[in-house]
C-alpha cells in the first residue's frame, strides 16, 4: 500500500487525487488543507460576493466526492512542516507519515509594506474566506478603494459595484490589466469601468491606510502617492499571488520563484511533487519553466503530478498564461507574447476595436505565438491551440483577425487535423 497525502484541495489538489484513483483505488489518500470547505472554484468568489452565487453553485465537486473515492480529508488544518523522509507535521503537533507527498499549496495574496495595512477593515481578495469577511464589511459601508488594477482588481470591482458601492480602483501602471491585454484591449475595459461609475486612478500608488478620525483602529482614508487623500469605508489589496513556497524550502527542495518540477511535476526530492499556482512548471511557449497561476494549468499539473505518484509515467505537455474574463459584460482574452515587450521578430495582425470589438494575433516565423480580443472571443481556444502546437499559418493568417474566423476558415487538412484534437467530454469525474 503506498499512502499519498496531498497539501491543497483546490484544482491542482483535486486533480492529483482523481489521477491517483484511476491508477491505485485502494490505497490512503488524504487531503489537507488550511480552508475548511469543501473544494470550490476560486474564480467564482466574485460572483459569491456580488451575491450571484451561493457557496453549494460553488462548488468544483459535488458533497459527495471524497467519500466515492475514499480520501479522507483534513479540512482546516495546517501543515506547519515537511520533513522529506516522509512525514509530515500539521499545526496541532500531529505527524501523518507519506509515501507520496504532492504539494498543491497556491498563492498567498501580495500586501505591500504601506503603513495602516493592520487597520480593521483591510482586506484581501484570494479565498472565499476572504469573499465572506469582505461581504460582511460591506454592511454599512459606502466607499471601497481597490488597490491594483490587474484580474483580481477588476474581478472584486465589479462585485463591489454589483453591491451599491463607490469604489475608488488605484493602480501603479499607466492602465488596467497592463500584464494581460494591451493598450488598446485595456482601454475598452476602462471605458466600462468609468461607465459603471467606477474612479479609475492610474499611475499612483496608495502610500498609506489612515485611520479614522472617529475610531483610531478603523480604515478612514488612504494617502495617494501625489499627495491626495482619498475618503473611504474599506481597504481590498489586490496586487496579486506569491506561489506559497514555505514547506517546499524547508523541506530542502529547489525552489525559484515557485517550487521547481520536471515534466513529470517531480521536484528536487524523490518522492515529493508539486502543481498548481506554486510550482514553477514547464511553458509550452518559452520552452522553459516559470509560474503560470491559471486554474486549466493547475488542475493538469495535479493530475500529471497524481498519475506519476501511482506508478503510471506521464509528461506534462506545458501550459502557458491564459486568460478569458468578462468585465461588465465585455469579454477579453489573451494568451502568450502580446506584442507590447518590444521583442523583435514579431509581426502582427490586428482588427481595430470598432463596435466594441478588437482582435490582435502575435506572429513569429509563420507560426502563432500570442494573441488578444475584446467583445468576442469564441476562437480563443482555436488560436490557443494553433500556438500550443506549433502550426504553421502562412497562407491564410490574414483570416486569424477577421471576425468570422473559425474552424471552417482553416484549410481542409488542417481543419481535420484540429476536429481530431478536440477534447473529449467528461472522462475527468469517474463514476465511482
Amino acid at each position: 500500500m503506498t499512502r499519498y497525502v496531498i497539501v491543497g484541495n483546490s484544482a491542482g489538489g483535486i486533480g492529483a487525487a482523481e489521477a491517483i484513483r484511476e491508477v491505485d483505488r485502494e490505497s490512503p489518500v488524504t487531503i489537507i488543507s488550511e480552508e475548511e470547505y469543501l473544494a470550490y472554484s476560486r474564480p467564482l468568489i466574485s460572483e459569491y460576493l456580488a451575491g450571484e452565487k451561493s457557496l453549494r453553485e460553488m462548488l468544483y465537486r459535488d458533497e459527495g466526492f471524497y467519500a466515492r473515492r475514499r480520501i479522507e480529508t483534513r479540512l482546516g488544518q495546517r501543515v506547519q512542516r515537511v520533513n522529506p523522509d516522509g512525514w509530515l507535521e500539521l499545526a496541532s503537533g500531529e505527524r501523518l507519515e507519506w509515501d507520496r507527498l504532492i504539494l498543491a499549496t497556491g498563492g498567498r495574496p501580495i500586501v505591500p509594506p504601506m503603513a495602516g495595512r493592520e487597520l480593521k477593515g483591510v482586506y484581501t481578495f484570494t479565498t472565499l474566506g476572504d469573499a465572506q469577511a469582505l461581504a460582511r464589511a460591506l454592511v454599512g459601508s459606502k466607499r471601497v478603494v481597490v488597490v491594483g488594477g490587474g484580474l483580481i482588481g477588476l474581478s472584486v470591482t465589479e462585485a463591489l459595484v454589483k453591491r451599491g458601492m463607490r469604489v475608488h480602483l488605484v493602480e501603479l501602471k499607466d492602465r488596467v490589466l497592463s500584464l494581460v491585454l494591451d493598450e488598446v484591449a485595456s482601454r475598452l475595459v476602462e471605458e466600462r469601468l468609468l461607465q459603471a461609475g467606477v474612479d479609475v486612478l492610474t499611475g499612483l500608488s496608495v502610500e498609506a491606510v489612515l485611520s479614522r478620525a472617529s475610531n483610531p483602529d478603523q480604515v478612514g482614508a488612504v494617502a495617494l502617492s501625489d499627495g491626495r487623500e482619498l475618503g473611504c469605508d474599506l481597504v481590498v489589496v489586490a496586487i496579486g499571488v506569491a506561489p506559497r513556497t514555505e514547506l517546499a524550502m524547508t523541506a530542502g527542495l529547489q525552489v525559484n520563484r515557485g517550487i521547481v518540477v520536471d515534466r513529470r511535476m517531480a521536484t528536487s526530492v524523490p518522492g515529493i511533487y508539486a502543481c498548481g499556482d506554486a510550482a514553477e512548471a514547464y511553458d509550452f511557449l518559452l520552452d522553459a519553466n516559470r509560474v503560470v497561476p491559471i486554474w486549466p494549468s493547475a488542475y493538469l499539473g495535479g493530475r500529471v503530478a497524481g498519475l506519476n505518484a501511482a506508478g503510471r509515467p506521464r509528461e506534462y505537455p506545458g501550459g502557458t498564461s491564459m486568460n478569458s474574463l468578462n468585465y461588465f459584460g465585455l469579454c477579453v482574452a489573451s494568451a502568450g507574447d502580446l506584442g507590447t515587450n518590444g521583442h523583435a521578430g514579431l509581426e502582427t495582425i490586428t482588427r481595430g476595436a470598432e463596435r466594441g470589438r478588437y482582435r490582435k494575433v502575435v506572429l513569429r516565423d509563420d507560426r502563432v505565438v500570442g494573441f488578444v480580443m475584446a467583445g468576442e472571443v469564441e476562437p480563443a481556444g482555436l488560436l490557443l491551440g494553433l500556438m500550443r502546437d506549433g502550426v504553421p499559418v502562412r497562407g491564410f493568417e490574414k483570416a486569424l483577425a477577421s471576425e468570422d474566423f473559425h474552424l471552417i476558415a482553416l484549410p481542409a487538412s488542417l481543419r481535420r487535423e484540429r476536429l481530431n484534437k478536440l477534447p473529449a467530454v467528461g472522462g475527468n469525474d469517474l463514476p465511482w
